[in-house]
């Protein structure tokens, strides 16, 4: 399934998260989210952009977004990787892997000449009616989290 683009309506979700509990896009209507998809948790990349997210949470916040990481790890691998890293985003567990196919973000990639099936590290920003405003694909993770909250920003004052 081809990932989904600016103006698609944002496919709704309810999943569990790290810490207990869920967590659904329905549930935050109103206000902008930000949805970043990565392949797996404790992984280089994937903690490099959990902990940037989470150093950056606060601003999100005070900017009236809500921010989810997502991938297909559990809940309990998820408390884990919150805990070693003192991450402070929420992190929903999509191990049935319905909410990245929905999103069109689990693929087939290629390692060491391997093919494999796995999540392409991507971010949705979902204005706060639930259409899609910015789609960031195969995203480098320097730098990523501050272009994604000055995105957020300007889309709190269109």
């Amino acid at each position: 399934m081809a990932p989904l683009r600016r103006g698609d309506p944002a496919p709704d979700f309810e999943l569990a998260r790290d810490g207990g509990g869920s967590i659904s896009l329905s549930a935050l209507r109103g206000k902008p989210v930000v949805l970043f998809f990565y392949p797996k948790d404790d992984t280089r990349s994937c903690t490099v952009e959990a902990i940037s997210f989470s150093g950056l949470s606060q601003e999100f916040a005070s900017a009236g977004v809500a921010l989810i990481g997502i991938s297909p790890d559990s809940v309990k691998s998820h408390d884990r990787f919150t805990k070693k890293h003192d991450l402070t985003v929420a992190l929903a567990a999509d191990v049935e892997k319905t909410v990245v196919n929905a999103y069109g973000v689990w693929t087939e990639k290629s390692m060491y000449g391997r093919k494999y099936m796995g999540v392409e590290r991507t971010t949705f920003l979902v204005d706060p009616s639930g259409i899609i405003n910015r789609v960031w694909e195969k995203v480098r993770v320097a730098g990523h989290a501050d272009e994604v909250l000055a995105a957020a920003k300007a889309l709190r004052t269109d």
